[in-house]
Order: C-alpha cells, then structure tokens, then sequence
C-alpha cells in the first residue's frame, strides 16, 4: 500500500518554494516560530488546520490526499 504524504514536509517545502519565511508563516497562523517548526516534523495534522494553511498558502494540500486515493482507485486495490 502506497504510504500517506508527509504533510509535514509538504508544507515546508510548499512555503520554501514560495520563499515565504517561517516567521511570515508563524504570524498568519497566529502561532510561535518553534510551533511552525513542530508542524513541519508531524506525518499528520487536522483538517481544519490544513484547510487554514491551504488558504495561508494558496495551495490545496488535500489533493495530495486525493491525488493518493485516485492511483489506489485506478490500480484496483482495496484499503
């Protein structure tokens, strides 16, 4: 079975691609600097706060997960 996306690292190297700072990061998330830092090491993350970084970032990191869940259906396999 095909693993789940690290969203954690998504989202690092989504902000790194748009060269946005962690500090710019940590003010439109209205959190400290070391949370963006624990953020970018977690393999999940809720889905409300997904949905506030998407938007932060203008990128839909649900269609990572979508992305995943398409090549499983085109392949054939069951969960």
């Amino acid at each position: 079975m095909q693993e789940a996306p690290h969203i954690g690292k998504l989202i690092k190297e989504e902000l790194e691609r748009q060269e946005r700072t962690v500090s710019w990061f940590a003010r439109k998330l209205y959190c400290d600097r070391s949370n963006v830092y624990k953020l970018f090491k977690r393999s999940t993350i809720d889905t409300e706060l997904l949905l506030r970084i998407s938007l932060i970032l203008n990128h839909d990191f649900f269609g990572e997960y979508m992305a995943r869940i398409n090549n499983k259906e085109a392949k054939g396999e069951d969960s």
